[in-house]
């Protein structure tokens, strides 16, 4: 696994890639951290293998891409790649919730498992957790924080009226 930092609008971001895809895109205080993921990996410091990541990610926060076009390579168990699948689903500029998810996914009962998994996700942004709120649409649970979620779902804000559901 090769892994760079990458400035953001909202700090630093550490991207991982192995030959199948991008493994993680973690804030610099993710909560859970990357030290486990990145132990025995190499930097690459001039960030050349990133250069897709780059240009997606900043197209997304000049509002000029609304979905991102990577390979991703996730670790994860079964039913935790089952709910980062159904985020890729979570249209640009609308938010589900746990239950809708869970829904989604065949079980109403479920929302606190989807709940963990969504928690567990390692490729923030790009597998969009940050549209997932509680059921009554508040802001809940973030790894990168709530100040981050509250200025992704802004950024996204415009496309709300596209017919999504926005708290």
């Amino acid at each position: 696994m090769r892994w760079t930092v990458l400035p953001s609008p909202v700090g630093d971001l550490t991207v991982a890639r192995t030959d199948a895809g991008i493994a993680g895109v973690w804030f610099a205080d993710h909560r859970g951290g990357v030290s486990e993921t990145l132990a025995d990996s190499d930097r690459d410091g001039s960030g050349a293998a990133f250069g897709d990541v780059r240009e997606q990610l900043g197209e997304y926060f000049d509002g000029r891409r609304t979905t991102f076009d990577l390979p991703l390579a996730p670790r994860g168990d079964a039913f935790a790649r089952r709910v980062w699948d159904a985020l890729r689903e979570i249209p640009y500029g609308t938010t589900w919730s746990y239950g809708d998810i869970a829904r989604r996914l065949g079980g109403i009962g479920h929302s606190q498992a989807v709940g963990v998994a969504n928690g567990r996700n390692p490729i923030s942004i790009v597998v969009p957790c940050h549209r997932v709120v509680g059921h009554d649409g508040a802001l809940v649970g973030y790894a990168g924080g709530l100040w981050r979620k509250r200025f992704l779902l802004d950024l996204e804000e415009p496309s709300a009226d596209e017919g999504g559901r926005l708290f």
